[in-house]
């Protein structure tokens, strides 16, 4: 595995972005400077990420999410 984060992830297990492997190592998100904990899925190309909004759920029990516009910063948090 190489030390750069993929281009688009999802944390959602039947996503065809959802990368095991790279969750297992830690992705943390820089999205126009500024640490985000609530990323549900990211991509660095379109620029957008889409984030959890509260505690709020649909009716599969999936975390309804906000997509939000702007320069998106992956990396990994194991690499120090």
């Amino acid at each position: 595995m190489t030390d750069t984060p993929p281009d688009r992830l999802a944390v959602h297990p039947t996503s065809p972005y959802h990368d095991a492997e790279a969750l297992g190592r830690g992705v943390g998100i820089r999205f126009k400077g500024v640490e985000k904990t609530n990323v549900e899925e990211y991509c660095v190309s379109e620029g957008w990420v889409k984030v959890a909004v509260g505690s709020t759920t649909n009716r599969k029990g999936e975390p309804l999410t906000l997509k939000l516009q702007g320069p998106v910063e992956p990396y990994f948090r194991d690499a120090g």
